[in-house]
């Protein structure tokens, strides 16, 4: 009898380079203040945000996909050629159908695997997960992968519970095979009894079946789904939380914290990483990503912008371990120590 021919599989992955793009304007506090009826000071004091990013009309999820995915082979020094699987992580992309991956694909010059993932402000880990997996089983060589938010699109400027944390980029990251290991286990999950703790406010369905003859719209109604959160139960979750699911991923590495180079946490709120930082009994030689200042809330995008800006701040961190974690809508998560490309 014929034995079937499987995939000849690599003992081990890392990351070989970050890419990023930063869209053009900068929405300052004061910009945003007036119609949630709150100040610079107060956004400063709760979130740590002083500006957030975001993209002009004209500039889409895709254009901002692709310049972070051209940055990201060029760190990596490898050509879309060498890319065999893209995965993106958006909530943000307007076509529900086809991915974006694929429209990435294409602008890097490939026609690999293409598809897309939704896991919100996990995503980008949830991919770095899948794309470890893909390597280290032999189907992938060479797998990009993204993540991308244009959050402007979904936001309501009088929502005060999450508007004004919100910004707009993409990051990315080639994961290849290596000879020593580059990727520890990744602790992942979610807990879908808080489904509902972050969104949107409305399902396509409920606009599309909505009787307008008989329900017109009211001067200033918003129809348009917009995101929203319960502040103070995502910010307890986050706290209590996901400190524990960064503990457990330093142990599933085999590492302890002071061995860390850097910590690279979701971008959610600067007193989140604050209280991570402190369970975690960090030294002061941990770098501490803290994109959130001037970039604001990016999603599935925040873990990647601040690892490249991190690496770019100090270069002196390459080759050493960080830990990355994503948590958010869902309320899913994703935990992993990596070896700085």
């Amino acid at each position: 009898m014929t034995t079937l021919k499987q995939s000849a599989p690599q003992q081990y992955s890392r990351i070989l380079g970050y890419g990023a793009s930063r869209p053009d304007l900068s929405v300052t506090n004061d910009d945003i203040a007036g119609p949630i009826n709150s100040s610079d000071e107060w956004i400063r004091q709760r979130t740590g945000i002083v500006t957030r990013q975001r993209a002009s009309e004209n500039i889409s999820v895709a254009d901002m996909a692709i310049e972070a995915a051209q940055d990201a082979l060029k760190a990596s020094h490898v050509t879309g050629e060498d890319i065999d699987t893209v995965i993106i992580s958006t909530i943000s992309h307007p076509y529900a159908t086809p991915s974006l991956a694929t429209i990435v694909a294409d602008s890097i010059g490939s026609r690999c695997a293409a598809y897309d993932i939704s896991a919100a402000c996990a995503g980008f880990c949830y991919g770095i997960a899948q794309a470890d997996a893909l390597v280290r089983s032999g189907v992938a060589r060479n797998v990009l992968v993204v993540g991308v938010e244009k959050l402007s699109d979904f936001i309501d400027n009088t929502e005060r519970t999450i508007s004004f944390l919100l910004g707009d980029g993409a990051g990315a990251a080639v994961v290849g095979a290596s000879a020593e290991p580059g990727i520890a286990p990744t602790v992942w999950g979610s807990d879908g009894s808080r489904w509902d703790t972050v969104g949107m406010t409305h399902s396509m369905l409920e606009i599309r079946n909505r009787d307008f003859v008989e329900n017109p719209v009211q001067e200033g109604e918003k129809i348009w789904p917009t995101l929203r959160q319960e502040g103070p139960s995502v910010f307890r979750w986050a706290v209590w939380e996901m400190s524990k699911v960064a503990q457990k991923a330093l142990e599933e590495a085999g590492i302890t914290a002071d061995e860390l180079g850097a910590l690279i946490p979701h971008q959610a709120n600067e007193r989140i990483i604050d209280q991570m930082v402190k369970t975690l009994k960090l030294p002061d030689t941990v770098k501490v990503g803290r994109d959130i200042v001037d970039a604001g809330n990016t999603s599935a995008a925040s873990v990647p912008l601040a690892a490249h800006r991190l690496l770019q701040e100090n270069p002196d961190l390459s080759g050493r371990f960080a830990l990355q974690i994503g948590f958010g809508a869902g309320l899913a998560f994703a935990a992993q120590v990596v070896v700085l490309p």
